[in-house]
This record gives structure tokens, sequence and C-alpha cells, in this order.
């Protein structure tokens, strides 16, 4: 076998290796990131209008009295609920404040709490308020399913202070 005909087998063979790990990472990325991941920000309006973003692009558009309103809609009630906290897992102990924020959880390393848990998805759940104020805990189609006080969630539920949110052996209050 001539020495060029074994150059191009061995440029062959790394190109089919090369292939086969680029092809890998591809289907590892759909499974971690999904389509409903891409469609969900698609629906998301660009900024609300609560949000920092969108308090600094609507700050010249508005006279110096109206830009106070959107502070006075984001303040809290009085016994609602202030923080999150876990009360079970590798992350007992762990508070997040509640500041109107969508709050996610999971695997992925851009979630609110990340979840070091075999039992969770990489998107797994998220708690965000609604219109009224109110805190709901909702599945992203999870594997495993969320629970809240022992039952599995098939549709975004309103959450009460104190009541259980597990995921995995991880479990997750709202308090006051």
């Amino acid at each position: 076998m001539s020495e060029l005909t074994l150059t191009v087998m061995r440029l062959g063979f790394l190109a089919v290796l090369w292939l086969f790990v680029i092809v890998a990472v591809q289907v590892i990325r759909s499974d971690l990131f999904g389509t409903r991941v891409t469609q969900r920000a698609a629906r998301r309006p660009a900024a609300a209008p609560g949000s920092a973003q969108g308090a600094r692009q609507q700050q010249g558009a508005r006279p110096p009295q109206q830009q106070q309103q959107p502070r006075r809609e984001n303040r809290q009630r009085r016994g609602a609920p202030t923080q999150l906290v876990v009360v079970q897992g590798s992350l007992a102990g762990t508070t997040v404040a509640l500041q109107g924020q969508t709050i996610t959880l999971g695997r992925a390393h851009d979630s609110t709490i990340v979840l070091d848990d075999d039992y969770a998805s990489s998107r797994h759940a998220r708690i965000y308020p609604d219109q009224g104020g109110q805190w709901v805990v909702e599945d992203l189609g999870s594997t495993n399913g969320t629970y809240l006080d022992r039952q599995r969630l098939t549709a975004p539920t309103p959450l009460q202070p104190g009541t259980p949110i597990r995921i995995g052996r991880t479990v997750i209050e709202l308090r006051k």
C-alpha cells in the first residue's frame, strides 16, 4: 500500500470521526434544549411594562408622574409570600427572594435554582406571578413530573404559602 493511499485513508477516518462527534453534539443539544424552549421564547413579549428593560426603553417616552406607576404595581401586598425556600434536597436552606420575576427550576446552568438531582429535567418547572399577584407553579413537560402537595401537576396551579413543591428529591416551599 502506498504512502499516499495510507494518508488519504487516515484523513478520511478522521473526517468520519469528526462527523460522528458533531452529530452526537447536535443530538445532545436538541435533547437538552428541544423545540419547546424556542417556541416559549418567541411568545414572550419583548419588554414587559414592569420589567427593568421595559422601564429603560420607555423612560424617555413617559412624563415623570407616569414613570412611577409600575413601581406601585410591583409593590407586594401585605402578607404576600416574599421568598422561595428549598426545604429538602442537596440545596436545603437555599432561599430566593420573590421580586415579581419568573423563577425557573431544573438542571440547566441558566435556571434560577439549579437542581443537582438525577430526577430533575434540565428545564423542569417554573414559578411565576399571574396578573392578580398570585404565584403559580407550572411543570414544563418534565419526565418525572412536578408534585404540589403529593398531587402531580398537569396544568399551571396557584401556590399557597407553605405548600410543598416536590421535584425529585428536592422540596421547595413559598414562604412569607
